[in-house]
Formats: structure tokens, sequence, C-alpha cells
């Protein structure tokens, strides 16, 4: 409970030594507070430097130990391409072999047929170009292939040529079409005619033997494409004699796998136990500087702590003690003294009158 005043000497003395001092616990924990800010600053930039610091290190030693077993890795998987390739090449050889001991006897046959028409063209004087398949087409036509070339043959001959005859000519006109054609017709077909009455009706026999020859030829060498599309398609390769190349693929395929297998361990264990051993370290190695960081912020945030405290009380005790009497608006160390000597000047006789006369003053003073 209020008291009334006795001794305005001592009221105001010890009001502003109150008011001093809560003052200066201001000062105190403004400047702690920025300590507490510095130095938490300083704390979380420490520690965001080591998490990364760990960070790095930890991707840094993942990369490598992956790349030291994809380095493995990638030896023996050409290794592995290699020795694929080998054994293709190996088996192909062997194909290849097999077809020519399979088709031997055909291929002795078809070599047979071409030196039997040969020698029977030549014994009865028929000339070199009748033996080519491109006369047998045209003069002997059998099969879809033959009859390609022969309307081939009629097509440039008696479209193609023609129209590219008259293409050429600067000034077309119809007749000008119309003779290309009939030239076109005397000359190829006249050479055509020409050269079929002076072979077929002269060697008609021999060539009637030479295309029966020339289709066994051919039937002959469709059995041997038969043969070789069957050996080609034969998955039974131990034939060729390819263990070895199978068995060091095996190796080299257990082997991969072994590494594989440890690459995977090794990351795993790294990622269980390593990764927990480096992060020690890197802590360990900042942890004094961490520690003394953390000890500091602890220390200044107590001692804020306390200090607010403290203020929380010396604030109240001016309201109880002084703010009571002079108001919020007088708790100034400038304004109490000049409450304080308006007292002692006899102009009031308590506060409540000194007051008063402080607000006339300084209205009066305003307005002026």
């Amino acid at each position: 409970m209020a008291q009334p005043i006795t001794d305005y000497t001592a009221f105001f003395a010890e009001a502003r030594q109150a008011l001093a001092q809560r003052e200066q616990l201001d000062r105190r924990i403004a400047e702690l507070e920025g300590r507490e800010k510095e130095t938490g600053a300083a704390l979380r930039a420490k520690q965001k430097a080591v998490s990364d610091k760990i960070a790095q290190t930890l991707k840094m030693r993942t990369d490598e130990i992956s790349e030291s077993y994809d380095t493995e890795i990638g030896k023996a998987q050409d290794q592995l391409k290699k020795v694929r390739a080998a054994r293709e090449k190996a088996r192909n050889q062997g194909v290849k072999e097999r077809i020519a001991e399979d088709t031997q006897s055909l291929s002795q046959e078809n070599s047979d047929l071409r030196s039997r028409i040969k020698h029977l063209f030549r014994a009865n004087h028929v000339p070199g170009f009748c033996r080519s398949p491109y006369y047998y087409a045209l003069y002997f036509t059998k099969g879809f292939r033959e009859a390609g070339i022969f309307f081939l043959t009629v097509f440039l001959c008696f479209l193609a040529v023609p129209c590219a005859a008259y293409l050429l000519i600067p000034e077309r006109k119809t007749w000008y079409l119309i003779l290309i054609y009939v030239l076109v017709i005397l000359i190829f077909g006249g050479l055509y005619v020409t050269i079929g009455n002076m072979t077929k009706l002269r060697y008609m026999d021999v060539l009637k033997e030479g295309r029966r020859l020339c289709d066994q030829i051919k039937a002959n060498k469709k059995q041997i494409r038969v043969i070789a599309r069957s050996i080609r398609r034969d998955k039974n390769d131990a034939i060729y004699n390819l263990q070895k190349f199978d068995d060091e693929i095996a190796q080299l395929d257990q082997d991969l796998s072994l590494t594989f297998k440890k690459k995977s361990d090794a990351l795993n264990t790294f990622e269980t136990v390593t990764k927990t051993i480096i992060s020690d370290e890197i802590m360990g190695g900042c942890q004094n500087e961490l520690d003394g960081l953390t000890a500091e912020l602890e220390a200044v945030s107590e001692e804020l702590k306390r200090l607010r405290a403290e203020r929380k009380e010396k604030s109240l005790f001016l309201t109880d003690h002084y703010e009571i009497y002079t108001g919020k608006e007088f708790m100034t160390e400038e304004r109490l003294t000049a409450l304080e000597e308006i007292i002692q000047d006899k102009a009031a006789s308590n506060i409540s009158e000194a007051i008063t006369i402080y607000r006339g003053r300084n209205s009066i003073g305003t307005n002026q």
C-alpha cells in the first residue's frame, strides 16, 4: 500500500537511482541480445559448415567406391564382349565350314554342269552370249525372276528410251514421237528377232539342253540355300568346339556377378557403418568449437533470462513505488529533477501540484 511521502528529496533521489538501474539493465540486455544473435549465427554457420563438409565427404567417398567398382565392372564387361564376339566369329566360321562340307557334292555338281554347258556350246559352235542368264531370260523365259528381267527390258527399250529421246528434242511434235517409236520398234524389235532367228533356229537342241542344265544348277543352288538355312538355324553348337569360349564366358559372368555383389556390399557397409565413423570423425574435429559456441550461447541466454527477470522486477518496483505518484509520463530523470526543483523552490507542496505547475510552464512555453 502506498505511503504518504515525507521526504521528497529522498523520494526523487531513489526514483532516479531506480530508473538509472533499469536503464542500465536495458543497456545490458540489449548488449547481451546482440551477443546472443551473433553467437547463434556463428553456431548455425559452423553447424552448417560441418554438415556440408560431412555431406560432401560422404558423397565423395560414395562416388569413389562406385567409380572403383564401375571401372572393374567395365573391364569385365568389355572382356565379356570380346569373348562373346570371338565365340560368334568361331561359330560363324564353323557354320561356313559345315555348310561347305554338307553342300560340297552339290557345289561340285554345279561346277561340273557349268563345264558341260561350256563344252556343249563350244562343240556346237554356239555363241558364248547364249549361255548367259540374260539370253535365257529373253528367249527361254521361265520363272518369276526371268519374267521380271524380260519385262524390265521391254520397259526400258520400248518406253524409257523413246520417252527420253522425245524429251531431248527442243521442239516436240506428235509425229516426232510416232517416228521415234517406229525407229525403236525397228531397231530393238529387229535386233531381238534377228538374234532369235540366228540362235534359236540354228541351235535349238543345244539351247534346250543348256536350259535343262541351267535349271539343274538353279535347283542345286536352291537346295544349297535350304541346307545353309537349316544349318544356321540349328541351335546345337556342340559340333563347333566352342566349349573353351563357353567356359570363359561362364567364368566372366560369375566374376561380373560377384563384382556387382561386392559393390552392393561395399556401398551397404559404407552406408551403415563407415558413414557414421566418417561423420563422427569430422564432427569430432569441430566439436570443441561447437561446444564452445553452444556453451557461450547458453550462458548468454541464461544471463539474458536472469536480467529480463531482474528488469521485470525493477519495472514493477518503479511502478509500485514511484509511477503511482508521478505517472508513467514523468518517469524520466529530466522530469523527476524538474518536479523536485519545483517542490524545493516552494512553488508546490506535493507532487501533484508540481506536475500541474510543470505542465503549465511547458504549456506556456509551447504557446510562446
